[in-house]
C-alpha cells in the first residue's frame, strides 16, 4: 500500500514543476525566461497578441540561436537546454501578450531587457 504521504509529495512535486503565465511584453521590448544557472526545461508559448513575436536562445557562454517568429494565435513548443534563456522579442508598437506553460526546471530567473 502507498503510503499518503509519499501520494502527497509526489503531487506537489508535479504541482512545482510547472510554471503557467500570461506575460505581458511592452513595445520593443524582450522578454528573458532563464537568464540564470538552470537546468533544461521546455516551454508551450502561445502568442496571445495581434502581432508577431520573435524568440531565440541565448546560452550564457554567449551566442544566440534558433530563432523563429511567432505569428499571432500560433503555438509552438520548444526545448531549452540548460543554463540557456528563452528570449521573447515584441518589436512592434503594441504591448504584446504571450501565455507560458513551462515545465521541467522552474528556478528560472524571468526579466526584461529593451
Amino acid at each position: 500500500m502507498v503510503s499518503p504521504l509519499f501520494l502527497l509529495m509526489i503531487v506537489s512535486c508535479n504541482i512545482f514543476g510547472r510554471l503557467n503565465s500570461v506575460t505581458s511584453i511592452q513595445p520593443k521590448d524582450i522578454f528573458i525566461l532563464g537568464n540564470n544557472e538552470h537546468g533544461s526545461f521546455r516551454v508551450e508559448l502561445k502568442n496571445i497578441s495581434s502581432g508577431d513575436l520573435e524568440i531565440f536562445l541565448t546560452p550564457l557562454g554567449g551566442g544566440k540561436h534558433s530563432y523563429q517568429i511567432i505569428k499571432p494565435s500560433q503555438s509552438i513548443k520548444i526545448k531549452v537546454d540548460k543554463n540557456t534563456a528563452l528570449n521573447i522579442s515584441n518589436s512592434t508598437e503594441k504591448i504584446a501578450d504571450v501565455n507560458l506553460k513551462v515545465t521541467g526546471d522552474t528556478g528560472l530567473s524571468m526579466g526584461y531587457k529593451n
